[in-house]
C-alpha cells in the first residue's frame, strides 16, 4: 500500500524540465496513451478502447488544474469533462467493437453516416456549444469559453462517431483540433497543444484510410432460399 500511494505521490508530482519551464509528466502520459488509441482506431484495434481510457484518466487530473496541481493552473472544465466523457463513451464503443469484430482481426467496417445523422451532429456541435457555454463559464472555464465548450461536444460527437464505425468521425475531430490548439496554448497546456498538433495532421490520414476501407470492404452476400412457386 506504501508503495503504491508513493508512486501516485510521484506521478503528481512528476515533472520534465523544457527550456526555462517544465511540462506534467501526467499530462505527457496522457497524451501518449492518446496517441497510441488514435492508432488502434486507426487499424480498427478493439485495443484502441482501454488504452484511450487510461490517457483519459492522467488528462482528467491534468485539466482539473487547481484542483491536482497548482493554484495557478487554469482550469479547463470542457477538457476536464471530455475526459469522463471519453471513459463513459470508450465502455461503449469497447463492447461495440467487440461483438463487431471481422474475421480480419478489425472491429468494425468503415461507413459512412446518413444524411439524417450528418445533420443531427452539426447541430449537436452548433446547439450544444451554445447551450454549454454559459454553464461553463458560470463554472469559472478558462476563456473564451466557447472554445472549450466545442472541443468537449465536438469530441463527445466525434467519440460516438467511431463507436458507430462513421468515417466522418474523423472530420469532426479536426473541428475540435482547430479551435482546441489555441485554446490549450493560451491556456499554458503546451504538451497537450503540441499533441493537437499532431492529431489535426493524424486525423485527417485517418479520414483517407477509413475511406479507403470503406471502398474496399466486402459486400455482404446474403444468401437466399430458393421460392419453390418458381419453376
Amino acid at each position: 500500500m506504501g508503495t503504491t500511494l508513493e508512486f501516485l505521490r510521484w506521478l503528481f508530482e512528476a515533472q520534465i524540465p523544457v527550456g526555462g519551464s517544465s511540462l506534467l509528466l501526467r499530462e505527457v502520459l496522457g497524451n501518449i496513451f492518446g496517441l497510441l488509441s488514435a492508432l488502434g482506431g486507426m487499424r480498427r484495434r478493439v485495443w484502441a478502447w482501454p488504452v484511450g481510457i487510461v490517457g483519459n484518466v492522467l488528462l482528467l487530473t491534468v485539466f482539473l488544474g487547481s484542483m491536482f496541481g497548482g493554484a495557478d493552473t487554469a482550469n479547463l472544465l470542457g477538457q476536464a469533462g471530455r475526459q469522463v466523457m471519453f471513459i463513459a463513451v470508450a465502455v461503449y464503443g469497447w463492447q461495440r467493437w467487440r461483438s463487431a469484430r471481422n474475421g480480419d482481426g478489425s472491429a468494425v467496417t468503415p461507413q459512412w453516416a446518413s444524411t439524417k445523422a450528418r445533420i443531427g451532429l452539426v447541430a449537436t456541435l452548433i446547439l450544444g456549444t451554445a447551450a454549454l457555454t454559459p454553464l461553463f463559464r458560470i463554472l469559472g472555464s478558462y476563456e473564451p469559453v466557447w472554445a472549450d465548450a466545442w472541443t468537449f461536444v465536438g469530441s463527445l460527437l466525434a467519440t460516438y462517431g467511431m463507436a458507430r464505425g462513421w468515417v466522418e468521425f474523423w472530420l469532426i475531430w479536426v473541428a475540435v483540433d482547430i479551435v482546441g490548439v489555441p485554446l490549450l496554448f493560451s491556456a499554458g497546456y503546451y504538451a497537450t497543444a503540441f499533441m493537437y498538433v499532431f492529431y489535426g495532421a493524424f486525423t485527417l490520414m485517418g479520414f483517407f484510410v477509413w475511406w479507403r476501407a470503406h471502398n474496399n470492404a466486402k459486400p455482404q452476400v446474403q444468401t437466399l432460399m430458393p421460392d419453390p412457386t418458381v419453376r
